[in-house]
């Protein structure tokens, strides 16, 4: 079991890229509440916890101790928040894990890559599940919060994901746009849920703090660009609504695509050619899910395709590279916040900053 890091370590720690608390040491918690014991414990003081979620109550009576992550973002989460011992599973992967979590990360049996079957998870008999979309819960996105209700396993959902709007494409439609407020809320929520509220707190407070230091210049003040996620057939961009339109606001830059309210709208070639940005910003996944995955295989598609190979971006090869985790929330939107100003100001002919050049992969 971990020891109980203090808050100064914590925050840090993660300004240093250090999402993972390995390395700081503390004194052992002397709490008896399970809302500020070290992760791990057994205790059930401070229960029964409720939060609402996904407009219900979720209530969770004892500190979990079988806890399944849904997605690489919401397992990211709860190892930051120490409950890697408590994990019995993780599914529905991008890329690596933060390279400050790959310890805790490595104990943790990933039971697949991308979505799981129904029967692996049962599997592993969870007494939680902590999902960031709907898509990535048991049964390839087939089964639903209430359906894994009916078996006795209680579903925290991301709350970006309950904000959505029914309908749209590419992964849901936003009526307003996701913020770190959002983000914030997710981390102490799922921190309470857990039993480690008090680690829950610090870890957002380390992550409001991180986000005020990548905002704290802004290298894309006129500049406009576009996030191309995945998909060479019709890229998968970012809307305006999402987790890049974070990053690109904090930074002074315009999105392109900052007028559609789908996530990740499906767009042409050619319209994705007329926006012609000044940068565009590749998904360099790992996983092998979609069309053109690599930032490399993007790169390549941009400068031999006849409709693209002509766009000023593509001309003078302003390209920014991103993994897809830091494109989808959590807390890599500060990561991809300081990647994405470390290459403005490359791009500008200046030099990346040490802080902005921690946390990356």
């Amino acid at each position: 079991m971990p020891a109980r890091v203090s808050a100064p370590c914590i925050l840090s720690a993660f300004l240093a890229g250090a999402v993972l608390l390995a390395g700081c040491s503390g004194a052992p918690a002397t709490s008896s509440s399970a809302a500020s014991a070290a992760p791990g414990a057994t205790s059930a003081d401070g229960y029964p916890v409720s939060v609402q979620n996904c407009g219900r109550t979720l209530t969770i009576s004892s500190p979990p101790q079988r806890i399944f992550g849904a997605n690489q973002s919401s397992t990211e989460i709860l190892l930051a928040l120490g409950a890697g011992p408590r994990m019995v599973g993780t599914s529905t992967w991008f890329d690596a894990v933060l390279p400050q979590l790959a310890p805790a990360n490595e104990k943790v049996k990933r039971i697949a890559d991308n979505n799981p079957s129904l029967e692996a998870v049962l599997g592993t008999e969870p007494d939680l599940i902590a999902a960031t979309y709907h898509a990535d819960l048991p049964g390839e996105g087939k089964s639903t919060i209430e359906s894994m209700a009916q078996l006795g396993i209680p579903v925290y959902m991301s709350p970006s994901e309950c904000a959505k709007a029914a309908g749209g494409t590419g992964d849901g439609r936003r009526e307003t746009p996701l913020t770190m407020d959002i983000v914030y809320q997710e981390i102490e929520e799922l921190g309470r849920v857990i039993g480690s509220a008090a680690r829950g707190r610090e870890l957002a407070a380390s992550v409001r703090e991180q986000m005020t230091q990548a905002s704290a210049s802004q290298p894309g003040t006129g500049k406009t660009v576009a996030f191309w996620f995945a998909n060479s057939e019709s890229p998968y961009v970012a809307g305006g609504y999402g987790a890049p339109e974070i990053s690109a606001k904090a930074l002074g830059a315009t999105n392109v695509f900052a007028g559609s309210h789908d996530e990740w709208p499906q767009v042409s070639w050619e319209a994705f050619a007329e926006k012609n940005p000044d940068v565009i910003v590749l998904g360099d996944l790992t996983r092998k899910r979609q069309t053109t995955e690599t930032g490399a295989a993007k790169v390549a598609f941009l400068e031999k395709n006849p409709v693209t190979r002509q766009m000023k971006a593509v001309k003078n090869k302003s390209y920014v590279f991103l993994t897809g985790s830091d494109m989808n929330g959590g807390l890599r939107v500060p990561v991809a916040t300081k990647k994405l100003a470390d290459g403005f100001r490359k791009l500008s002919g200046g030099t990346a900053t040490a802080q902005g050049t921690a946390g990356q992969q």
